[in-house]
């Protein structure tokens, strides 16, 4: 089984590329969706971010109220360092446990689809690590458009990040998406194509 980290900052049209390699036939994990899992009601993740940043980050039906919890660790690197210390290595658990029932199940081609792949050192449960970027005018250009801020504010999340050209230093593969949608799933098939190719599974891939 082929296993795959596909990483970009904000904007960058990470979730664009994740979308088209699932129609391509990738099994995608999507680590935040499992970000959100780790501490739903009950569980320890729950128990240690209650107990780090208090009851009030709890909304009424005891559920993590991500505004309230964002407020308290957006700007605060030590606090986002704390939040990251405890969902982090929960996340790679559940990772790697999908990992192994796909590779049990006989997936051929996983997408690991996470922004902090590289931050989190999750590249280490990956085989290769991709990386989608695009240039910092489209990427403004997108958030103001998509999240309805002002370019300070979009300058503002995307100096928070790892750079791009700290990213692509970890890339086997850069994907740029630099132009129209369509030119960018021209691109991505034809990575995936010779990726296969290179792989034996040239014969199992999907459409």
């Amino acid at each position: 089984m082929l296993v795959i980290g596909l990483a970009g900052g904000i904007g960058s049209g990470k979730s664009s590329v994740s979308s088209m390699l699932k129609n391509l036939g990738a099994v995608i994990i999507d680590a935040d969706k499992l970000g959100h899992e780790v501490y739903l009601p009950g569980t320890e993740g729950l128990r240690e971010v209650v107990s780090e940043f208090g009851k009030d980050i709890l909304s009424s039906d005891g559920e993590v109220d991500r505004r309230i919890l964002g407020s308290k660790v957006f700007g605060s690197p030590e606090a986002m360092a704390k939040l990251n210390s405890i969902v982090w290595p929960r996340i790679k658990n559940k990772v790697t446990e999908l990992i192994e029932e796909n590779s049990q199940l006989g997936t051929e081609v996983l997408v690991l689809d996470a922004a902090v792949l590289i931050e989190a050192g999750w590249t280490s449960v990956v085989d290769e690590t991709w990386v989608v970027t695009a240039p910092i005018d489209q990427i403004i250009s997108r958030l103001e458009s998509r999240n309805g801020i002002t370019e300070e504010q979009a300058m503002s999340r995307i100096n928070s990040q790892m750079t791009t050209e700290e990213r692509m230093e970890y890339a086997d593969i850069v994907i740029e998406n630099d132009a129209s949608l369509d030119e960018l799933m021209s691109s991505v098939q034809q990575i995936w194509e010779k990726t296969l190719s290179n792989k034996g599974l040239a014969g199992r891939q999907n459409g």
